[in-house]
C-alpha cells in the first residue's frame, strides 16, 4: 500500500544533553536522521516524506538531503511548540495522500515489514499503531507507595510509525484544535473520535533515541544487523 510519511525532527532533545538537535548527532558516521530517512527512501511504497523542522535548521537539513540523496523528502513543515502542532503542520503539507504514517525521527530502526503492515492495516481499518508488549512488571503508586501490581497481559508500549487514513487523522486534529485538547500521540487524538485503532506488533529494536545511553544501544543494533546480513 502506497503512503506518505510525516517525520517530526524539530525537537530539542534536552534529555540527550547535546549541544545540537539530537537528530544531527552522529551514529556510526552518519546523522541519526539520515538513518531514519533512508528506511523510507529505499521503500518503493513511500511516495513522499514531509520533514518537520525548526526554521533555523533548514539549511542544515537541506544540505543533508543533498549529500545523502534523500530525494523523497518533498517538503519541510515548521515545528510548533508541541509535537501535536508540529505533526499537524506536516499533515497539512501532504499532497494527494490517502494513507499517512507519522514516525519519530529518533527511531532509525523501523523495518519495511512493520511499515507495510501498518500502511495496509490503516488502509483497511482506518488507523493502526506499532506497539510491543510490556515486559516489565508494572506498579501503580499512591504518594510514592505501591498501591497495586497492574496486570500486564493487556498492556502495550506504543511506538511509531502510527498510520492513518489522512481523512481520519485530519478530522482528529481538527477536533482536538476545536476542543483545546493536547494529546500524547496521534492515536490519542483519533481515540477521541471513537475510531477503532488496530495494534500491529512492532519490534524491541525500534527504540527511540532519547538519552546518551541510547546511542550505545543503537550502535549495538547496527552491529547486530551487520552480522546478520553477513
Amino acid at each position: 500500500m502506497e503512503y506518505q510519511v510525516v517525520i517530526p525532527a524539530a525537537g530539542r532533545g534536552k534529555r540527550m544533553k547535546a549541544d545540537r538537535n539530537k537528530l544531527l548527532l552522529p551514529l556510526c558516521s552518519r546523522p541519526v536522521i539520515v538513518h531514519t530517512l533512508e528506511v523510507f527512501q529505499k521503500d518503493p511504497n513511500c511516495q513522499g516524506i514531509i520533514l518537520v523542522i525548526q526554521p533555523e535548521e533548514e539549511d542544515i537539513f537541506s544540505a543533508l538531503l543533498h549529500e545523502y540523496q534523500l530525494t523523497k523528502v518533498t517538503g519541510f513543515a515548521l515545528g510548533g511548540e508541541e509535537r501535536q502542532y508540529s505533526v499537524y503542520n506536516g499533515v497539512k503539507k501532504l499532497y494527494q495522500a490517502d494513507i499517512v504514517l507519522v514516525h519519530d525521527g529518533a527511531r532509525p530502526f523501523i523495518t519495511d515489514t512493520i511499515i507495510h503492515q501498518l500502511a495496509d492495516t490503516a488502509n483497511d481499518k482506518g488507523a493502526a499503531i506499532a506497539a510491543v508488549r510490556v515486559k516489565d512488571t508494572i506498579k501503580r503508586d499512591v504518594d510514592g507507595l505501591v498501591a497495586e501490581t497492574v496486570e500486564r497481559s493487556s498492556l502495550w508500549s506504543v511506538q511509531t510509525p502510527q498510520a492513518f487514513r489522512v481523512s481520519v487523522l485530519a478530522e482528529a486534529f481538527q477536533k482536538a484544535e476545536a476542543d483545546g485538547f493536547l494529546g500524547t500521540d496521534e492515536s490519542s487524538l483519533v481515540e477521541r473520535l471513537n475510531w477503532p485503532i488496530q495494534i500491529v506488533e512492532g519490534s524491541y529494536d525500534n527504540i527511540k533515541l532519547t538519552t546518551p545511553e541510547d546511542l550505545y544501544f543503537a550502535e549495538a543494533i547496527i552491529n547486530k544487523r551487520k552480522m546478520k546480513d553477513n
